[in-house]
């Protein structure tokens, strides 16, 4: 208040048009995995919430993909089967790589060790360490919590970190929500006690439902690419030498000691018209020889450690169409990841495009090939509508626009309120946006002075929000109310305890999940002349 002790003219300004508030950012997902390091500059940043901006961020601190291995078997038919290497694969590096290519942004990020040992369910919670989840409750900034390296556990210590995840966001802290993916969701369902989505649907609980969504399936990927895959990564070379050897005979027949072995399976067999006679076995021939020995010569460097690795690869890449098959094979295992990453990306491109307010549904999947298992509308209707209304929101590829997201529900699905994906992401902006608007008048007096203010402020801040297609109505007044004051929310009781209650209802857009479109037909409408022209009157002119 003005001091008046001199005699003059005092000014003094009044604000005439309250305050507002802004939204709190929605698109900030904090991811939780291994890494090769965990060093930002001289400083340790394991088990430490750390904000990245870009991949060359993550790589910058948190190093590159890990030395996935695979064991590579020979099949007595010529063919051959990979398999990748237990405790060698990890899904973090791969899912930020699918975030950014699908829209990603600022994220967090929390490494709980690197890829020398195999994932554990008490490195991603850190109820030892004080990393991994817990670390992300002294950070208020995530919007989101994916942890797609929870898939290389067993289902039941998976889900448990699902559960966790869940009463994180629903419980300690009410501000986030988590996106999962479902435990070996590259496999077609079996409707049976061995059903993925059924296993997943009772082993994920019953609390705090609302504050996440699966999706199913996982997703074949072009994000690993063909450079990144060598020789190098098959730990039992000794077999490569062995099935690279055995296709040098089948192309070369006669042009080793040995002779011509069995035909491969699906070659010609003798007799056919384009198929050329087999020499007897035994019997060198001399036009195969040199093409069998330079082949044999560049397989058997394999053995050597010292050899050179690019140089090499390439070489077999020219000469053996059997290794570019290998290889393939290895790269296809690879790029067969959870969706998480690329959904946390999507989340994020919605938000910062239109809104939190919009669902993150009917939109494409960049790098992706396929869904890892085709899903029809039929097969659908179990994954959106079940019966204990645990939705798993289905990921489809459609003819002419490729991999698409094709749901939008919560694992709530039978509440009326939370069913739907956007509208408990838009209801957690709201609340945090509202909280943090107050927490200004906190200590101020308790008075109708005061609830005036809060008042003008509420109402601006959710005009605003209206104005931005967060909320619906045709006018602020249908879009959101609010009460305050003695008698209406509080009683003197509460003004006397210190306890000031605010009531907001606003009202949220939901998608148009179902568009039905009826159709019947018209009776024809006579009277037109030929061309859609009308004919003369009688007596008129019709010239």
């Amino acid at each position: 208040m003005t001091r008046f002790a001199t005699p003059g003219v005092y000014v003094r300004e009044q604000n005439a048009f309250g305050t507002s508030g802004r939204a709190v950012p929605t698109a900030i997902p904090a991811f939780i995995g291994y890494t090769a390091k965990a060093q930002k500059g001289t400083t340790s940043v394991l088990n430490t919430p750390t904000k990245i901006e870009s991949l060359s961020d993550f790589e910058k601190i948190f190093g590159g993909a890990p030395s996935t291995t695979f064991s590579l078997k020979s099949k007595d038919d010529a063919g051959f089967s990979v398999s990748i290497d237990k405790g060698s694969q990890f899904y973090l590096y791969n899912s930020m790589r699918l975030f950014y290519a699908n829209g990603g942004g600022n994220c967090y990020v929390v490494s709980v060790g690197d890829y020398s040992g195999p994932a554990k369910a008490d490195d991603l919670l850190g109820e030892k360490t004080d990393g991994g989840l817990k670390a992300l409750l002294l950070e208020q900034e995530p919007t989101m919590v994916v942890i797609p390296d929870a898939l290389l556990l067993e289902a039941s210590e998976c889900y448990a970190v699902y559960r966790a995840v869940l009463k994180h966001c629903g419980w300690e802290t009410k501000s986030r929500f988590g996106i999962f993916d479902v435990h070996n969701g590259y496999q077609a369902r079996t409707f049976d006690n061995k059903d993925v989505i059924n296993n997943f649907r009772e082993a994920v609980g019953e609390n705090f439902l609302s504050f996440g969504a699966a999706y199913y399936p996982w997703l074949e990927t072009s994000i690993v690419t063909k450079d990144e895959i060598s020789f190098k990564q098959i730990s039992n070379p000794n077999e490569l030498v062995k099935l690279l050897t055995r296709e040098a005979e089948m192309r070369y027949p006669g042009g080793s000691a040995s002779g011509a072995p069995k035909a491969a399976a699906g070659a010609k067999k003798e007799g056919d018209a384009a198929a050329p006679p087999a020499p007897a076995a035994g019997k060198v021939d001399e036009k195969n020889q040199k093409k069998y020995a330079d082949a044999k010569a560049e397989i058997d460097k394999l053995k050597d450690t010292g050899a050179k690795a690019s140089t090499l690869d390439q070489n077999l890449k020219a000469i053996s169409p059997m290794y570019r098959s290998v290889l393939d094979s290895m790269r296809t295992e690879l790029n067969r990841l959870p969706a998480a990453g690329v959904m946390a990306g999507l989340y994020s491109l919605v938000d910062n495009l239109t809104g939190v307010h919009k669902a993150p549904a009917n939109v494409k999947v960049d790098a992706a090939v396929a869904p890892a298992v085709a899903i029809s509308s039929e097969n659908q209707e179990d994954l959106n509508m079940p019966i204990n209304g645990k939705a798993v929101n289905a990921i489809r590829s459609f003819i002419g626009r490729g991999v698409v997201v094709w749901g939008a529900r919560t694992l709530d699905g039978n509440s009326q309120d939370w069913r739907y994906i956007n509208v408990r992401r838009t209801m957690i902006m709201l609340e945090q946006s509202v909280k943090n608007l107050m927490e200004r008048y906190v200590f101020e007096p308790n008075t109708s002075q005061t609830w005036i203010k809060i008042r003008t402020s509420l109402v601006n801040f959710l005009t605003l929000m209206w104005k931005q297609g967060t909320l619906v109505g045709s006018s602020p007044t249908q879009a959101f109310d609010v009460a305050l004051g003695l008698g209406s929310t509080m009683s003197s009781e509460d003004v006397m305890e210190g306890i000031m209650r605010i009531s907001v209802r606003v009202a949220i857009s939901r998608p148009a999940e179902f568009i039905e479109i009826t159709f019947e037909q018209k009776m024809q409408e006579g009277g037109g002349a030929e061309g859609g022209a009308e004919a003369p009157a009688e007596g008129g002119e019709g010239e």
